[in-house]
């Protein structure tokens, strides 16, 4: 698509290499190469509205213009090896980033941002979903953006003038790739969410699969089943899609490219189906490569039979310029294309308009989600527990009441990084809308054993099915519970139940690479920027930039502030234990609380619970920040 005339013309002296105004430069760094396949696929997920990319973070820096120039190099790469190029984005495109969230209405910028890739397949996340207004954007807006490569194999739309209940996009693409003239039947699924807006349905997949148009689409003996979802790779619905699949079909070959669990990730099902998932936050780029594909012969599949497994290959690029030009071959001069250029302008207008550079305040030291033991001095959720509900969770006819704040650990989405917090770092850190709840004058005999409850899972909740509304995995965030369902950390769960932090390098399955020397019989490691080192279901190879690791921490589900509780004594120790307490807690997590309650005392229910606060809390955040950090730090 080409932008108005306008836009183009705009002043792109500050752009013309890329990435947008003030943001970090790339470090160099040793790389590995991409493999070519018959098909290749390019694979975002999980974005978040970040397409002005890192400006903090070197390795993340490249921004959604820049993607564009390199997509069209790889594409004109693909036609010059007579092999396809296909482009896919799993889902969870909205909230995350000021460029997102900080306009009204949201996604004024970012809809049009994203359209401007040519997309081949996208499916919807959940973030899509927990509000009404996202899901009509999505289907009013992004539906016909990408018209037929939107795929909605599992989600249907409530009809706001009829009521009826419609498919929110086509259920399954059948199509022949440009250059090997393949058959590719593919698919966009959605996890079995059960929280979406009252304008959508999601039908469970067990559900799905048993379906007319889905028992069709198995049966059309494509070259190439793509099933695109925003799924995690370790969760049953893959798992489900998979045995499907491939009962009706022995020798095809499947590609499963998904997201939702903010990891890098490679799993392999058989030796003719793998899976990739490509990270969060425009830091990845995704690469997937499948060669030794047998073009079925008059639908049959004696040939495929005969023929060698497929190879399958994965690349997890970082997403920087140094790593773009590295792998198209070009630079700085000759690697943005004009279109790419223009999207880049397009993103500093709205950044712009939008005033994300404006700082509340000076950030005096880094806070880690996961990079830093909880509880600690450099733990966000230390911070959070110990400065800010203490502040934020309070309103002045109830400010003597002797209170419990709850936050769930998941409702902070980003590390804080020293210097300037903007608007941008707001809605990065905290995007949701979520206000604080409270039950008022709930005896602390009960209230006390709630957070215990909500960290340790046990019997209250395990009643409850997997990936249900009440699993407390959805507490955390999608990091640490996909961390969690690997064999190597599935002890990060219970030490995070126990406050325990838990060392996991990288994404939970890593460690340093080049630690066994260099090939040349030197123990020497290259200097290396911190990154991810990750190990899969094929090695330890995946990353296209040697790192070295970070290492990561487990942090609980929910952490807790005690407010306004009487004095300590002069011995030193605690004060009487109040006989009540207002229970106040972010709303997100009223199911959890409601049910914890109920198991310790307090029968509760949803008519029990009153607003706290009217405001969000990110604007609480923003006015926290404004109050405590006070400074600009030269920030523009």
């Amino acid at each position: 698509m080409i932008l108005e005339s306008a836009l183009v013309a705009a002043s792109l002296a500050t752009v013309a290499n890329g990435a947008q105004p003030g943001a970090a430069a790339p470090v160099a760094a040793p790389m590995r190469d991409l493999d070519w396949g018959q098909i290749n696929f390019l694979h975002t997920t999980d974005t978040h509205g970040w397409h002005g990319g890192h400006l903090q973070e070197p390795q993340y820096s490249a921004d959604w213009g820049d993607y564009i120039s390199f997509a069209e190099h790889m594409k004109a790469k693909a036609d010059e090896k007579g092999v396809d190029l296909l482009l896919i984005d799993t889902g969870d495109r909205i909230e995350g980033n000021g460029l997102y969230d900080a306009s009204d209405p949201k996604g004024k910028y970012t809809y049009d941002i994203v359209r401007e890739q040519p997309i081949d397949v996208l499916c919807t996340g959940n973030h899509e979903l927990y509000i009404e207004d996202s899901v009509r954007r999505e289907h009013d807006i992004t539906v016909p953006n990408f018209r037929d490569a939107y795929l909605a194999s599992n989600l249907d739309y409530i009809e706001p003038q009829t009521g009826n209940q419609i498919p929110q996009a086509r259920r399954y693409r059948k199509f022949k790739t440009k250059n090997q003239g393949l058959t590719v039947v593919a698919f966009g699924f959605l996890f079995d969410f059960d929280r979406a807006a009252n304008n959508s349905v999601v039908q469970k997949v067990e559900d799905t699969i048993k379906e007319d148009w889905f028992q069709k689409a198995i049966r059309e003996k494509p070259d190439l089943f793509v099933v695109t979802g925003h799924v995690g790779l370790r969760m049953k619905e893959f798992e489900l899609l998979f045995k499907v699949i491939r009962q009706e079909n022995w020798y095809t070959p499947i590609a499963f490219l998904g997201g939702h669990a903010h990891v890098r990730d490679f799993r392999k099902f058989d030796d003719k189906a793998y899976a990739i998932a490509s990270g969060r936050y425009m830091e990845t780029i995704g690469w997937l490569s499948v060669d030794g594909i047998k073009k079925r012969a008059k639908d049959s599949e004696t040939a495929i039979a005969a023929a060698a497994s497929p190879t399958f290959k994965r690349r997890y690029i970082d997403n920087n310029l140094y790593g773009l030009h590295h792998h198209t071959g070009l630079n700085e001069t000759t690697f943005p294309t004009e279109h790419g250029r223009n999207v880049t302008q397009m993103i500093a207008k709205g950044r712009k308009e939008l005033k994300l550079d404006q700082a509340y305040g000076c950030a005096p030291q880094d806070l880690w989600m996961n990079r830093a033991e909880f509880p600690s001095n450099a733990s966000v959720f230390t911070w959070l527990e110990e400065q800010v509900l203490p502040a934020i969770a309070t309103r002045d006819d109830r400010a003597d009441v002797p209170r419990l704040a709850i936050a769930n650990t998941g409702m902070i989405r980003f590390d804080i990084f020293k210097g300037a917090f903007t608007v941008d770092s707001t809605y990065i850190v905290s995007p949701f809308i979520s206000k604080f709840n409270y039950i008022q004058d709930v005896p602390y005999s009960a209230a006390k054993r709630v957070l215990a409850m909500l960290n340790g899972g046990g019997p209250v909740f395990s009643a409850f099915e997997a990936g249900s509304a009440l699993d407390t995995r959805y507490l955390v965030s999608p990091e640490q519970w996909a961390f969690a369902e690997r064999p190597q950390v599935a002890n990060a769960a219970a030490a995070a139940e126990a406050r325990t932090p838990v060392h996991l390098q990288g994404d939970g399955l890593q460690k340093p690479l080049g630690s066994e020397g260099d090939g040349s019989g030197s123990k020497k490691k290259p200097d290396l920027i911190t990154g991810y080192t990750t190990k899969d279901d094929l090695g330890d190879d995946g990353d296209d930039t040697e790192h070295e690791p970070i290492t990561f921490y487990a942090v609980p589900n929910c952490v807790q502030s005690e407010i306004a509780f009487p004095a300590a004594q002069q011995d030193g120790q605690g004060g009487e234990e109040p006989d009540k307490v207002d229970l106040v807690f972010v709303d997100y997590v009223q199911p959890w609380v409601l049910t914890a309650l109920k198991f310790s005392g307090g029968d509760y229910g949803t008519d029990d619970v009153a607003v706290y606060r009217n405001q969000t809390v990110t604007d609480l955040l923003a006015a926290w920040i404004t109050d405590h950090w006070a400074g600009d730090c030269g920030a523009k």
